[in-house]
């Protein structure tokens, strides 16, 4: 039965299984409703290709002035994606040491 079930949108794991109408990835935890179609949702990739998700740890690729301030995030400081957003920025995250600031997914790789 595991053969016409897609793979966990989160981790890519083939076993996923169905719980009424949801379906449940037993490696991550994940939930999710096979049917529904979500149009709106943001599709982002780092800076080599890979696919980002809400709650990724990702680590910058290259020093970063942060506006308004003397700061410089240097090369490999690590955040956690908290949401993406539409716009130039379009990363909402978490940086370690500096805060809650908007990232370009350019500058970010999947930690």
């Amino acid at each position: 039965m595991t053969d016409t079930l897609p793979p966990c949108p989160q981790c890519n794991s083939e076993y996923a299984y169905p719980d009424q109408n949801l379906l449940i990835c037993p490696e991550c935890g994940h939930e999710w409703d096979p049917n529904a179609a979500d149009e709106d949702a943001i599709v982002l990739k780092d800076s080599v290709g890979n696919l980002l998700a809400e709650g990724d740890k990702v680590t910058l690729i290259k020093d970063l002035k942060v506006k308004g301030t003397s700061t410089t995030l240097k090369v490999g400081t690590k955040a956690v994606i908290k949401r993406f957003v539409d716009g130039d920025h379009d990363i909402d995250c978490k940086v370690d040491g500096a805060g809650a600031m908007m990232l370009k997914s350019k500058f970010v790789k999947k930690a």
